[in-house]
This record gives C-alpha cells, structure tokens and sequence, in this order.
C-alpha cells in the first residue's frame, strides 16, 4: 500500500487552503492525521477518515452525526487513490452542504500531487540503482556474477554488447578545503544530470570524489581508424557537454570495448591507465582514447622489473648524447609518427633529406640498432614507448 509523506501532505494541506475556505486534514491509511489546518490536530486519529477507509468510500458527517461518533467533526472524508490502491483520507473540515462542492476538485488536485511523488520517488530510486550498479562494475565488492547478471537484466541490459568506460576526472579534487570538494561533486552531478538528459541511455556514476564513471555501448571490431574516429566524435560530445557544468579542468578518457562483467571492469582500468598515459605525454589535452594510445597503454606494465630496465638501455646512450638539444630523440619519433617514410619525416621536421639520413645513422650509432632490421625497429619503437 503506498504511503504519503508528512512533508507532502502539509505540502498538500497549504496548496488547497490556498483554493477552498475550509480546513484541509490529510490522514494516512491507519486514520492518523499527518497535516491538517488546525495543527493540533497533528498525530490524532481521524474517526471519520477510519470509517471512509473501513468502507472504502467517501464518508459525509454532519452536526447530527457528531453525537454518535465521539471525537467528529462535521465535514465530509475523501478515501485517495494512487494507481488503483487507497493510501489516505482527505478530510474537509465544515457543514457537508457547504463542503461538497470543493470536495473533488480537491482529491483530483491531491491525488495528482501524490502521483507525481511517486513518479518522482520511482525515478530517483532507478537513477540510484543504475548509479549502483556502475559502481559495483567498477569496484566489484564481492557480488556474485550471477546476481550481477540479473541486476543487469533488470537494467534491460544485454551484457553480449561491447561496451566502453569513459571517466570523467577532475585532478586534486579531494585536496583542499571541504567546500571545494562539495562543489566538485555539486557540479559532477549537474554534468549527470545533463548528460542524462541528453542520452538517456548512458549508465553512469559518481564513484569517488571528482571521478564520474559512463558506461556506453561502442563497437569491438571493425576497421581500427573508423573506430578510433567514431571515439574521438563521441570522446567530444561527451567532453562538451561536461564542460558547461565544471568549473575546474577536466579530462575525459575512454578505455576499451569489450562485452560482460569483466569487461566493463578491465574498460575502466584501461580507461585510467589511458587518462595516465595521456596526461604524461601532453598535459595540455583534456581527451584520451584507447584506441589512439592502446600500445603505450599496453605497454606501462613494464614500466618496472628487468624487462624495463633493459629497454630503457636500447636509448640510454642516445638521450646521453641528446641530453642538451633533443634533436635526434624528436627525429626518431617523427620518423616513427611518419612511418618510416622519409620524406614526410624531412618535411615535418622542416630538414633536408640528406639531414635526415644522417640524423638516422647517428642514432643507429649510438644505440647499436639496424633500422633496416624489424627487430631492431621493433625494439626501439617499444623502448620510445616506455620513455
């Protein structure tokens, strides 16, 4: 049986005294008032709202009846319906003849504020349980797969789509004074609720403080440039509309497609390491994709242990030699950037080929590497990577 609000219904008490001449007492199904226009009135059992939810029926009272039914006061009782079942009483306080005329007016007025709580009460309790769900996907507390599964289903969610983490970060955001942390999160829930509006869809959450979490379907396979530029369009979309609400700089980072449980876990990871990655080599973008940087993000796990170590080695002697200008280390990476090819490299660089050709030998030299080998171009396009 659905319940009113005290809140709602002195809410409900204020608004129709504002329309009717009459004390207005709204009482819950036990027949307890809950607001009413004599406030001492508050908390007493309503008998004549008891025999209108007994009968399941409006129930008049007039001055003749008082004497039988100790505690009455005249006027009439209106049971009210939401969705087919009795949550209350509405009570008009005066002679039924005078009354009567206002009493549905009233109820419609009543009941349609009681339906609209509900809507409202039924929406946010949605919202929370896909923002708990998106946090359970992220930081897994122990909740089985199977009840997951059937979380997911209650989500009209079909878990065999791939699907891609974006977050959203705002750097520092638990550092400083209590009050700039409660209007980070003030605001990241602007940015939710924007986004919401704008994509309905999206299954998002705040899941600590300046960190909001998206969950967004997005294709797995196909060509790898069309879908690194499907990311790059939906990276900006995102990015834009996020931006209106935040004061602070944030960036926006997606992480890879991949379809069930874990792969909306190992998404999430891969978007944070993608976020890392990004912000070490331009601190100045604000967007990442995996799908731009997935080598290098591949790739930080060995940023520790001998393996490091031992590409790290592959340049150690070339960024000795660089260490004032950075002139071969920028020529290796256009070079790699260009794909070998040496004379967009050269014009890049704004060089002359033959300047180019001798730059190349040099770092060959210097690191002990066939750049006409794989291997060895391989080698050094890994070790560039870890730089």
């Amino acid at each position: 049986m659905p319940s009113i609000d005290p809140p709602l219904a002195q809410d409900i008490v204020q608004r129709t005294m504002h329309i009717i001449p009459f004390s207005v007492n709204v009482i819950d199904a036990r027949g307890v008032i809950l607001a009413s226009g004599d406030p001492q009135r508050v908390g007493d059992l309503h008998p004549g709202a008891q025999l209108a939810l007994a009968r399941h029926a409006s129930v008049e009272i007039g001055t003749a009846d008082m004497a039988r039914l100790p505690g009455t006061r005249a006027g009439i009782n209106l049971p009210l319906t939401v969705r087919g079942e009795i949550c209350g009483v509405l009570g008009l306080t005066g002679e039924p003849d005078a009354v009567r005329q206002f009493g549905e007016l009233v109820r419609a007025m009543a009941e349609m504020m009681l339906e609209q709580a509900r809507l409202v009460s039924e929406l946010q309790h949605e919202k929370r349980y896909r923002e708990e769900f998106v946090f359970q996907l992220v930081y897994r507390t122990g909740i089985s797969d199977a009840s997951m599964q059937a979380w997911a289903a209650r989500l009209a969610l079909d878990l065999r789509v791939p699907r891609a983490m974006f977050v959203l970060e705002i750097p520092d955001a638990g550092e400083g004074p209590g009050e700039r942390l409660d209007q980070v999160l003030t605001q990241l829930q602007q940015v939710q609720s924007d986004l919401s509006a704008r994509w309905p869809a999206l299954l998002m959450a705040v899941v600590s403080p300046g960190e909001l979490v998206l969950l967004d379907a997005f294709p797995a396979s196909g060509p790898q440039q069309a879908r690194a530029a499907q990311a790059r369009q939906r990276l900006l979309e995102l990015h834009q509309v996020a931006q209106q609400a935040l004061t602070p700089p944030a960036t926006l980072s997606m992480g890879v497609a991949l379809p069930g449980l874990d792969g909306a876990t190992a998404s999430y990871e891969s978007a944070k390491q993608t976020a890392r990655v990004g912000r070490a080599r331009d601190g100045a973008q604000t967007t990442f994709s995996y799908l731009e940087l997935s080598l290098p993000v591949l790739l930080s796990g060995l940023q520790a242990g001998w393996q490091a170590e031992q590409l790290r080695q592959t340049l150690a002697r070339l960024q000795a030699h660089d260490r004032k200008s950075g002139t071969l280390m920028r020529t290796l990476a256009a070079w790699f950037r260009h794909h070998s090819h040496p004379m967009a490299t050269a014009r890049a660089l704004h060089i002359h080929r033959n300047t180019l050709d001798y730059r190349l030998q040099k770092i060959a030299e210097l690191t002990g590497l066939d750049l006409d080998d794989t291997d060895d171009r391989l080698l050094l396009y890994v070790a560039l990577q870890l730089n």
